[in-house]
């Protein structure tokens, strides 16, 4: 579950590494998200070698999807399945991931839907 003031780490290679939660996104009083929800993130860190190069600055204000969460989740087959971090990708006006790839894998829910970029630049579905 991811509310305000979650820090969350970055998935992508646009060049931040820790974000933090300021809203979330998707209706009046919702005050959680889980994996596949909108949130507003301001950017907390970069990563080191690339603050010269960095497509992204500290302290600027994006969009994000929530990949991963540590709370349990279930599959539609009744499994239960969860990640040990929780992590966010950014994204840009037209829902588009702002990095060129995701470098950890993501849950399969992504194959289908408005996401289906996701799980094409991502490493792998889980």
């Amino acid at each position: 579950m991811i509310q305000q003031q979650t820090i969350l780490k970055v998935a992508d290679n646009s060049g931040a590494k820790n974000l933090k939660c300021i809203k979330v996104l998707g209706g009046y009083k919702k005050k959680i998200a889980r994996a596949g929800d909108l949130i507003v993130v301001s950017i907390k860190e970069l990563r080191n070698k690339s603050k010269k190069l960095s497509k992204v600055k500290k302290g600027e204000v994006y969009k994000a999807l929530v990949l991963k969460t540590k709370t349990k989740q279930k599959n539609k087959d009744g499994s239960l399945f969860f990640f040990d971090t929780n992590s966010a990708c950014l994204i840009n006006k037209q829902q588009k991931p702002f990095g060129s790839r995701i470098l950890t894998p993501i849950p399969k829910k992504f194959k289908k839907g408005k996401f289906s970029k996701f799980s094409n630049i991502a490493i792998g579905t889980v």
